[in-house]
């Protein structure tokens, strides 16, 4: 479907949302980036994984790419309160020992430098990261981290500081104080972080259809009726 034509689909099913849901949704895709992405290699706790997403959606991060080797990613409801809905959730599960191969080339393929946070690498302190490139973080899970793959083919590395006992932060805890930091850090930058023409026209597409109960039978009579 052109462009023109999904703008008119658009115009169509905002009849069937409020006027309200539809300035909401404007407001978002403003704050909404690219830019920054989000890896989660084998995350297996439920509670966990919704909690990462949940984090994405509050700081603006649209993409998120799962790798599974060993574990399905399966958010929970009752902690993501529905911000799945409005995320891009792509996964890698077709090879076992090749999902995380086929996560990081399809990065660098859109131009993303791929950076792997682990407390047993050493690495920049997240606080004085600095974003020259599109940036894809990668996290892995708290018992076992990433994968050597993982590590290994990463282009760069960033710690979290920690001044107690334990070992590492709980990986929702992660990925939203590293979110935190680098998203304020784009905020305030000169880069062109915000989604372009055509991503604001697929997202508000996706999401008006997401808010709809019958937007499929409604989608199917406007192409029907064009």
């Amino acid at each position: 479907m052109d462009s023109t034509k999904k703008k008119k689909l658009i115009a169509y099913l905002r009849d069937f949302v409020t006027e309200e849901r539809w300035e909401t949704m404007q407001k978002v895709l403003d704050q909404r980036t690219r830019y920054i992405s989000v890896v989660l290699e084998d995350i297996y706790q439920p509670q966990n994984a919704s909690a990462v997403l949940r984090s994405c959606d509050c700081f603006g991060v649209q993409d998120v790419h799962v790798i599974e080797n060993d574990n399905s990613f399966r958010p929970t409801k009752s902690v993501t309160i529905g911000a799945d809905q409005w995320m891009s959730i792509h996964k890698y599960n077709k090879e076992r020992d090749q999902n995380t191969a086929a996560c990081y080339q399809h990065l660098r393929n859109e131009g993303y430098q791929i950076i792997a946070t682990s407390p047993h690498v050493e690495g920049s302190d997240i606080g004085d990261f600095k974003l020259t490139d599109k940036t894809a973080l990668v996290f892995g899970t708290e018992l076992d981290g990433l994968s050597d793959y993982a590590i290994k083919q990463a282009d760069g590395y960033v710690q979290i500081p920690m001044y107690g006992f334990s070992e590492s932060y709980n990986i929702s805890v992660s990925a939203a104080l590293c979110l935190y930091e680098v998203t304020k850090k784009l905020r305030s930058s000169d880069i062109k972080w915000q989604l372009n023409d055509e991503e604001k026209i697929d997202l508000e597409l996706t999401w008006l259809e997401n808010s709809i109960r019958a937007a499929e039978q409604l989608k199917a009579k406007f192409l029907e009726e064009e």
